[in-house]
Parts: C-alpha cells; sequence; structure tokens
C-alpha cells in the first residue's frame, strides 16, 4: 500500500513538474518606442499589459521604421515593433517572414491607415452633397481661395512628403483645376494643420488633403469625400502613387496596411504574449482622440497609456481573458 501511494505521489510530482517545465514562460521582451504618438502609446500600453498582465520582464527601446525592422530580421531585437506601416518596408518583412525571422502578429489600425480629400462636418450637415465630389465641385465657390478670389482652394500635401505625389496626381485625374480649383502647397504639416484648423474655429468652407490617425482629425470632426470610383488599388499601385503618373485616373485612396510585427522566436516562445499582441488593434476613431489628448495635454506615449488604461476599459479588456484583466487592473490601481 505505502508502496502504491509512493509511486502515485511520484508519478502525480513528475505530472506536475512536466507541466511547469512545458508552460510557456515569457521572459525578458524588447518593445520598439518609435518615434511617433500613436507607436509610442502602443509601446507603452504593451510593456504594462506584458508586464504586469502576462509576466513578461518588458523592456522600450527606441525604434523607428527601416532600423527596427532592419534590425528584427538581422538580429532578432527587438521583440516587437508595435506599429509597422508595412509597405514602406514591404521587401524587409517579407524577407524576415520568408526566413521564418519575423511573424505579423496583427494589425495595429484596424481600419488601416486612412487618406483621403476632406471637408468639415458642419458643410455636410447643411449640404450632404459637399460629401461627394460631384457636390464639391458644383459649389466651388464656398471654397475660398485665400489669395485669389476668382478661384477655389484645394489644400495639398507638404512639397517633399510622400502624400504630395498622390494628392497632385488626384487633383488632376478629377480635373479639378479646370473646375477652378488651385492646389496649395500649405508648406509644412503644420500649415496644412494650421489652415483646417483656422477654418474649422470660424466655420469657414475647407477642402483638402489629410489623413488618419492624426490629432486634428481627433479634434475635428471632417467627412472623407466619395470620389465615386471606389478603390482601384493597381491603379493607386502603378500610377496614382508614382511622380511620373502621366495620365491619373480616379480612385479613393486604398488603406494601408499597419501591423503589429513581432519576432519569431517571441512568437513562438511566449504564445499567450503573442495572441495579445494580435489582438491590441486600435480603430482610426479611437486614436484620432487619443492623440487630440496627447497633443492637448502635451502628454508622451507613457502618460497617454495610463489615460487610455484607466478611461478605455472597454477596449482593452477585449484583447486579453478575465484573469489578465484583472491583473491590470490591480496594477493600474496603484498608479
Amino acid at each position: 500500500m505505502q508502496k502504491a501511494v509512493k509511486t502515485l505521489g511520484a508519478a502525480a510530482l513528475l505530472s506536475l513538474s512536466g507541466t511547469a517545465l512545458s508552460a510557456p514562460s515569457c521572459g525578458k521582451v524588447t518593445i520598439a518606442d518609435m518615434n511617433w504618438n500613436s507607436a509610442s502609446l502602443m509601446a507603452h500600453v504593451d510593456q504594462f499589459i506584458l508586464t504586469h498582465g502576462f509576466g513578461c520582464d518588458a523592456e522600450l527601446v527606441p525604434g523607428d521604421t527601416v532600423p527596427t525592422s532592419t534590425s528584427m530580421v538581422e538580429k532578432g531585437e527587438p521583440d516587437i515593433a508595435p506599429e509597422l506601416w508595412s509597405n514602406s518596408v514591404k521587401d524587409v518583412l517579407d524577407q524576415g517572414i520568408s526566413e521564418q525571422r519575423l511573424r505579423l502578429a496583427g494589425v495595429s489600425l484596424s481600419d488601416g491607415g486612412e487618406e483621403g480629400f476632406w471637408v468639415p462636418k458642419y458643410l455636410v450637415d447643411k449640404d450632404p452633397s459637399l460629401a461627394t465630389i460631384d457636390g464639391i465641385i458644383k459649389k466651388a465657390a464656398l471654397f475660398e481661395h485665400p489669395e485669389d478670389a476668382r478661384l477655389s482652394a484645394f489644400y495639398g500635401c507638404p512639397a517633399g512628403w510622400t502624400c504630395q505625389i498622390t494628392a497632385s496626381n488626384l487633383f488632376r485625374a478629377l480635373n479639378l483645376e479646370d473646375k477652378g480649383f488651385e492646389l496649395i502647397d500649405p508648406g509644412s504639416g503644420a500649415g496644412l494643420s494650421g489652415s483646417l484648423a483656422k477654418a474649422y474655429e470660424r466655420n469657414d468652407a475647407w477642402f483638402g488633403y489629410y489623413w488618419a490617425p492624426t490629432a486634428i482629425l481627433g479634434k475635428y470632426e471632417m467627412v472623407k469625400v466619395d470620389f465615386g470610383s471606389g478603390v482601384d488599388k493597381d491603379e493607386y499601385m502603378t500610377c496614382t502613387s508614382k511622380p511620373d503618373c502621366e495620365s491619373p485616373k480616379v480612385t479613393m485612396y486604398p488603406p494601408s496596411a499597419v501591423h503589429s510585427v513581432t519576432t519569431e522566436s517571441f512568437a513562438s516562445q511566449s504564445p499567450d504574449a503573442f495572441g495579445y499582441v494580435g489582438k491590441r488593434a486600435f480603430t482610426n476613431a479611437d486614436m484620432n482622440k487619443l492623440l487630440a489628448w496627447m497633443e492637448d495635454n502635451q502628454a508622451d506615449g507613457e502618460i497617454a497609456m495610463e489615460h487610455f488604461l484607466k478611461h478605455y476599459p472597454h477596449i482593452w479588456q477585449s484583447w486579453v481573458s478575465d484573469p489578465v484583466a484583472d491583473k491590470v487592473k490591480e496594477a493600474l490601481s496603484s498608479l
């Protein structure tokens, strides 16, 4: 009997030991803290949730798109890039994935990066036709040029930015010059946002290019103008986005792919933590609001992380299990 008990006890101990040995351990995790607000916010959110919810030793390291993705492929670090605009480093990512060095965890922005031509919502509330390019063209006189009363104003993307190419090509494709519009170079990102903010605060008409997620679209309700064309991705890739596009055709902007990327070693060694990264995604509307809050409060990624976790539990709790959420909430209570 004693021998049977000892044998059973040893078997149970062996079983428990085997379970403990096979349980995944998160261990040390490095996260790229990119040098723009949405990515920095995500990095700090990941650090807090992985540390307190999954028991990781999570550390932030400085990052930027090209050097971070290259380092992840060549050196296997950092472990996580929370927000990579995939098309800008497509070759590097494709190589890393094919060589099983990288893994796409999921999308950082569930809507993708968003671009378009926009007008203030209060204009559309008064005249729903202004949500369409045909309506804009018919009411061109509303969009007063700041320097020439004979012309209407379209605010384009600053010179030297990639979006200058696409906005200029679509301006031509829509024949806006023939309709009385002039393409205005705002000179800088601040000049573009300033023109929109000034118009909004005066309740004036404004028509121009913008993108999301951004603080401006979090502060000011805007409507993306419908070209009535749908998205022609082939046209966009082969002509609209090219500086030598001779005869651009009308297409809406396709969403830009924005992914959370991890090393293969992190994904395989920490499947639960990897699962969280794959579920963590923001809508553009939510991120716009958070970016506006960061700007208004001069908050960095760490401060914005605390604000987000305390005020948006309905979002982040959907990314984790109840036991993990309880651990995160307990850690939050001490902040």
